[in-house]
């Protein structure tokens, strides 16, 4: 029963954020990458600190994968955001 109701969460959630993105205006994009990338970052933090606590092997897995996977959503994000801000400077001499 409780993974029907997290799979409803999930499902939710996937359908959600769908909606969501695809609502807002591209002016819009970089503020909102860099507090995703923020948020982010959060995440890395507590997956480095729920890999490192020693517990069975399955949970240091997951945790390393939330790092890894944590880090790359950063990395990609800044680099989007770093991407798109250069579209907005000017073109200097």
């Amino acid at each position: 029963m409780e993974a029907v109701f997290l799979t409803f969460i999930l499902m939710l959630s996937i359908f959600l954020g769908f909606e969501l993105i695809n609502k807002v205006p591209a002016t819009l994009h970089t503020p909102l990458m860099s507090g995703a990338n923020a948020i982010s970052g959060i995440t890395v933090v507590g997956a480095i600190s729920l890999a490192g606590t020693g517990q069975h092997d399955v949970a240091q897995w997951l945790g390393a994968a939330a790092v890894a996977l944590a880090t790359i959503n950063v990395v990609g994000g800044y680099m989007v955001t770093d991407r798109m801000l250069a579209m907005f400077k000017k073109r200097g001499k």
